[in-house]
């Protein structure tokens, strides 16, 4: 975030619905108390104005917005084959924008994540003088993927776009994992408590732990404990939660746990993905939740395809 403006949303904590897109801020343990809150990263409204539309489209399942467009340069990859991926986003008048506002220390944020919702890719683009963004992209098997960029145009609000790539070859769908609160990614135990509730602003605590012990000194990861991405399984509708509390700010743990505030339009499956840094290694923790299932009532699980996470242009 680069203003006191965002920073002070960031310290009050940001709840983002994809019904909406909206957030609502609030302290542990305590019902959100009203704060600025905004369309993904970027535009604000007040609590009263953050009811959800009926007409309202979820962030990503567009691949055109507010005049913006999302165009991939490159539309297949092979599977297992580093490929440079390069795409732009152009403006109204067709040109490519080369002048973004910087957001949790990026200027833009690319999730690229499969259409069964098992692979999950978090990486940062470079971007080139004419607007074009590339990074390197490996994609593990052949199918449809969905590809989101989370950014700010300079001057403008936050947007998330979306658009399909296709990585060649004969494709075979992977179930959806179970419901698991629980899960384990290279020794690391990261448990999910709280309950999703559609319509509602519904507390989440990632709590980590290794060998037994709490983790107590997570590093902070893009200006953040820990980032958390929530798909719709389905339609893949997007939504990038941050959490409660800044590094720094002299009131937020660094672990065990990290609080989220997050609130869904529908009941259904998710898939949630958490990031966390520990000993200098960004590691992600993949979660199937059920709209309106408490905590404690999915079994516990180990990382699945989600958990694979890609890093580039740190």
């Amino acid at each position: 975030m680069n203003t006191p403006a965002r920073m002070g949303a960031y310290v009050l904590g940001l709840a983002v619905a994809f019904a909406g897109a909206f957030g609502i801020g609030g302290a542990v343990g305590a019902t959100p108390p009203s704060a600025p809150v905004g369309n993904g990263h970027g535009g604000h409204a007040t609590p009263a104005q953050a009811a959800p539309k009926a007409d309202h489209v979820p962030g990503g399942l567009q691949v055109s917005q507010s005049g913006y467009t999302l165009t991939p340069r490159t539309t297949t990859i092979t599977p297992g084959e580093r490929t440079e991926f390069r795409f732009t986003v152009d403006a109204a008048d067709g040109r490519p924008v080369t002048a973004y506002e910087t957001q949790h220390d990026k200027k833009l944020h690319l999730i690229v994540v499969s259409r069964d919702a098992t692979v999950f890719r978090h990486v940062h683009p470079e971007l080139a003088g004419d607007g074009t963004w590339s990074v390197p992209l490996t994609l593990p098997d052949a199918g449809a993927y969905r590809v989101f960029a989370d950014f700010v145009p300079q001057g403008g609000e936050g947007l998330t776009l979306g658009a399909d790539l296709y990585a060649a070859g004969d494709y075979a769908p992977r179930p959806l994992p179970p419901p698991s609160r629980t899960v384990t990614v290279d020794g690391y135990t990261v448990r999910l408590d709280g309950t999703l509730t559609p319509g509602t602003a519904s507390r989440l605590v990632a709590e980590i732990s290794k060998d037994g012990r709490p983790v107590t000194d997570l590093q902070p990861y893009l200006a953040a404990y820990g980032h958390l991405v929530a798909l719709r399984v389905g339609d893949l509708a997007y939504l990038h939660v941050h959490p409660d509390g800044a590094p720094g700010d002299g009131v937020t743990p660094a672990g065990p746990g990290i609080t989220f505030y997050a609130e869904v339009p529908s009941r259904g499956d998710y898939r949630l993905f958490l990031d966390f840094q520990h000993n200098g290694i960004v590691r992600t923790a993949a979660f199937t939740v059920r709209a309106g299932q408490p905590s404690g009532a999915a079994p516990t699980g180990t990382a699945d395809h989600g958990s694979e996470h890609a890093h580039s242009g740190h």
